[in-house]
């Protein structure tokens, strides 16, 4: 907003206001006092002139109809009396209407006058009236009669008065009075200015105050001059600003709350305009969604949200409050649940719509796993039962007598039971680490010894054809453990390997440290697993070849249990395989020292 020019501004408008209010007034006073004084001037000069003429037809009452040379002179010897500057002419006639004195035109004297005013007079009529003559200026004539000593009309008295000077004093008064008027105007002008200065000095810092406070700054004040009517309208912008000033404080803090609230909320929150264009998006729903704000703000929601193109925005506005999006691809897994909350006005119209958009991802994951869990189970369980089932009731319809069938029904149902068994513990234990209720007994242990003793005791029950090879440090590799649960682990993973292992295979076991943590392999060179199953392995009662792992009594929960183990000893286990050609199982864990030892 630039800066008002000074012709545009309220301080010239408020000194224009009073130099047109001076002039108005001054302009009505001049006419009215023009006229006046014009109609003063002329009053008090005929006045005068007939006073004059007055006098005169009293002097040369007595003298006006004799016929001596001697009266004439007396009566133009009055006439010299009442000459001035101004009288043009004087005619004094007598009863028969000749002329018998005269003044400035004495070649008419004796003769008759023809003058209308001069026969009005001889008839005892008075008459007056302002002329112009052929020069433009005005003059008045005035007539009137002579009475002699019976109140009769003996003769009569014309006159005519120059009234040039009567107009030029009014024209120098009038020249006088323009003269003041003019000076009038630039005083008031001039006190106009000052006095507008008053007025707009406290406006204009009102909006000096306003374009601050346009840019956010409720700090500054604005003075107060005065405790009338501008004063007070500065002290309640100085409230305003004050008021404003808090309402800020308090947006800003909400606003940075809202901020807050959605930088670090786990959900992302996407809003939209009444059309359905994105407007706002926090840092949740870009990581969510894998896009910018920048390039997003403006795109259409349904274009985000991958809606199919048959689905329009009033479908999304008339549809239901939530649905579940799978915007899985060959990559990774990802399913979304979207809850839609429309926001309105005060006055009913639909303003925009929030998306909040939950990753369900995990959730949807163990879900499945509950359900996969729960047939697993089933499906375990039911397995050994019936074929239990069905050797007992061949006991029970007579193979109980038969001395051949019977002990290997019995022995059948023997090992089916301790299959069960050996399910349902795998099955509690791995309970118990799901609800985090047992204790690890860390002690420290050197554990290249505590694999060596496991690997021996795995020497004596392997069957013959199957070499375990041991590729194991000359030193003490010290680390804190629970020995019974690592023992544990380590029995799952090399008796998986004797099982998988062909007739004449190789087990190898390895154990090196690796920065700060020890690193444990033990491979077989068994069918292996394809790629696609190996992140597989370590899920509960996953099985790359089911039939054989239920021949080989397996529950398939050994690794699951291991992996569990191993993480709560903050260590890392994974797989590497390839189909045909053997499988390694690796994990970590983290070591406290090494010692020199004597060779193994």
């Amino acid at each position: 907003m630039g800066k008002v020019g000074f012709f545009k501004s309220i301080h010239f408008k408020f000194a224009i206001i009073y130099v047109l209010l001076i002039l108005i007034a001054i302009q009505f006073i001049s006419v009215y006092f023009n006229e006046k004084l014009e109609e003063q001037f002329q009053t008090n000069y005929i006045s005068s002139v007939m006073d004059r003429a007055e006098l005169l037809a009293d002097s040369a009452s007595g003298q006006v109809n004799s016929k001596s040379d001697e009266e004439e002179n007396t009566i133009n010897d009055l006439i010299e009396n009442f000459r001035q500057d101004e009288i043009r002419q004087i005619h004094v006639v007598n009863s028969l209407g000749q002329i018998v004195g005269t003044l400035n035109d004495e070649s008419v004297e004796g003769s008759r006058s023809t003058n209308t005013f001069v026969n009005s007079a001889l008839n005892g009529v008075s008459e007056n009236n302002i002329f112009i003559d052929k020069d433009g200026d005005r003059f008045f004539a005035y007539s009137l009669p002579i009475k002699g000593e019976t109140n009769s009309i003996v003769g009569a008295v014309y006159i005519q008065a120059d009234m040039k000077q009567v107009f030029e004093q009014a024209d120098q008064v009038n020249n006088l009075l323009a003269q003041s008027a003019l000076i009038a105007l630039v005083l008031t002008g001039l006190l106009g200015i000052i006095i507008s200065r008053t007025i707009t000095r406290p406006i204009s810092d009102m909006r000096k105050q306003a374009l601050v406070m346009a840019r956010g700054d409720f700090t500054r004040k604005v003075k107060v001059y005065g405790e009338d009517e501008i004063g007070q309208l500065a002290l309640a912008f100085n409230d305003l600003t004050r008021r404003l000033q808090e309402a800020n404080s308090i947006t800003e803090g909400e606003r940075r709350k809202l901020t807050s609230v959605l930088a670090y909320m786990t959900d992302g929150v996407i809003a939209t305009d009444r059309e359905g264009m994105i407007i706002l998006m926090n840092d949740r729903a870009e990581e969510m969604m894998s896009v910018s704000r920048e390039t997003v703000l403006g795109t259409s929601l349904n274009q985000i949200l991958q809606f199919s193109e048959d689905k329009t925005w009033d479908d999304v506005y008339n549809g239901p409050d939530s649905m579940i999006l799978d915007l899985s691809d060959d990559h990774q897994t990802f399913i979304m649940r979207v809850n839609f909350s429309i926001i309105h006005k005060e006055d009913g119209p639909i303003n925009g719509l929030i998306a909040v958009l939950h990753d369900i991802t995990e959730q949807e994951q163990l879900e499945q796993e509950r359900r996969e869990f729960v047939v697993n189970v089933s499906h375990e369980l039911r397995t050994p039962l019936t074929t239990m089932r069905s050797y007992l009731e061949a006991l029970q319809e007579g193979a109980l007598q038969d001395p051949e069938i019977a002990p290997r029904f019995l022995g059948v149902a023997q090992n089916e039971t301790e299959r069960m068994i050996r399910l349902v513990n795998d099955l509690l234990q791995l309970s118990k680490m799901d609800k985090k209720e047992y204790q690890l007994q860390f002690t420290e242990v050197d554990f290249v010894e505590m694999f060596d003793h496991v690997l021996d005791r795995f020497e004596m029950s392997k069957r013959e054809n199957i070499e375990i090879v041991r590729q194991l440090p000359r030193v003490a590799i010290y680390t804190k453990v629970d020995q019974d649960k690592m023992t544990q682990v380590l029995d799952n993973i090399i008796s998986n390997a004797i099982k998988y292992s062909p007739e004449g295979g190789t087990i190898t076991a390895r154990c090196w440290t690796i920065g700060k943590k020890i690193r444990i392999s033990i491979s077989d060179q068994g069918v292996g697993i394809p790629k696609n199953n190996l992140s597989k392995i370590f899920d509960r009662f996953y099985r790359v070849d089911k039939a054989r792992s239920r021949e080989l009594g397996g529950t398939g929960l050994g690794l699951a249990i291991a992996k569990e183990m191993i993480h709560a000893h903050h260590g890392d286990i994974w797989a590497e395989s390839k189909w045909g050609h053997g499988t390694t199982i690796y994990f970590t864990l983290p070591y406290k020292r090494i010692r020199e030892v004597g060779d193994k």
